[in-house]
């Protein structure tokens, strides 16, 4: 059940980064050809009789696609056929628009991932997760890690993180009694505090995860300031990856894939729902970062490709662009592939 909400997920997010797109480009006024569920094999489509865009739905259930008239002519070639349309054509052509309403189209995706993890993350702030006593973390070497206790474990017989926190201080070096939750199965550990601990060290050594839960607007202000953090500590993330891939070759061990992804949501689905859509929201920033980047075939490296034509006065060669483009495709599907074998071989 947590794989396929996070499947669905994953792919609702996909899905509103192209529709990003498409929302740009038609209040733009340009002539969007086909906005797709899926991808292609295509199972069904339909053209609203006073409409320009075809919708369809696809065989493959993962993001979506959007179609802009124009986009990719002159990469192709087809320069010429996009010159000998009428005038009132070629104004919705996406190859005829000023730079500046390109690039809002193109970073209108990365928009709207950075929009739907604040409104998730400001969501799980309203609701809370105060509920569920649940193990976010199990400190190494901890008296937790000694009997057993894992990340992702609910605590049953403690309703708040305080009423433990007093209860641990008041029985220091004496054994007690952890009833948890795990996997829908109740489990009994017994622990004994630490009598003695060091700076940002627990008695027992697991830290919880809980978040109280806050009104709309303040919800809202955290969740904005959050998502900043968020977003800020992402950008670091893929500035290590970039680094250790230049001085050493190798892709950093936390770095992930769509089957890593997958084992992590189990993982977290143990504590509950919430954070499950917890993670969503970051993947959702990590896909707005991800798009940002200025990197050839991504949403930050076409950007870039409209900035250097801007202050150059003319459109960089075709043949440079194809090139560049192409590398760039065949680097990021040689990477996914790496991290995806890797996380395979992992689990």
């Amino acid at each position: 059940m947590i794989i396929l909400i996070v499947v669905i997920g994953l792919s609702l997010l996909i899905l509103g980064h192209e529709a990003g797109h498409f929302l740009a480009a038609r209040i733009m006024g340009m002539k969007v050809e086909e906005f797709g569920f899926g991808f292609p094999p295509r199972i069904w489509g339909w053209k609203p009789k006073r409409g320009e865009t075809k919708y369809s739905l696809n065989w493959l259930p993962f993001g979506g696609f959007v179609r802009i008239a124009g986009e990719n002519d002159r990469i192709q070639g087809n320069t010429e056929k996009l010159a000998a349309l009428p005038e009132s054509e070629r104004r919705k052509m996406f190859y005829y628009q000023k730079p500046w309403r390109r690039s809002v189209v193109i970073l209108a995706g990365v928009t709207v991932n950075f929009l739907l993890g604040w409104l998730l993350i400001s969501s799980i702030f309203m609701v809370g997760t105060s509920s569920t006593l649940a193990i976010y973390e199990v400190q190494p070497g901890s008296p937790a890690e000694a009997v057993g206790l894992l990340p992702g474990d609910i605590v049953a017989n403690f309703r708040t993180a305080e009423q433990f926190i007093a209860y641990v201080n008041d029985h220091r070096g004496e054994e007690i009694e952890m009833n948890v939750r795990r996997n829908g199965e109740s489990l009994t550990f017994r622990v004994v505090p630490r009598v003695e601990t060091a700076p940002n060290e627990g008695a027992v050594g697991i830290v919880f995860a809980g978040i109280a839960s806050r009104g709309p607007l303040t919800a809202l202000r955290e969740g904005f300031l959050a998502t900043i953090e968020m977003t800020q500590l992402t950008f670091l993330g893929f500035y290590e990856l970039l680094r250790s891939l230049v001085l050493t070759g190798r892709v950093p061990g936390e770095i992930v894939g769509p089957v890593g992804i997958v084992s992590i949501a189990t993982e977290t689905g143990r504590a509950g729902l919430i954070y499950v859509l917890q993670l969503i929201a970051f993947i959702s920033i990590n896909l707005a970062v991800i798009n940002l980047l200025p990197f050839p075939a991504l949403d930050g490296g076409r950007f870039l490709m409209i900035l250097f034509e801007k202050f150059k006065g003319s459109p960089i060669p075709r043949q440079i662009e194809m090139w560049v483009n192409g590398v760039g495709f065949v680097l990021l599907v040689l990477l996914m592939v790496f991290i995806t074998v890797r996380d395979i071989v992992r689990l």
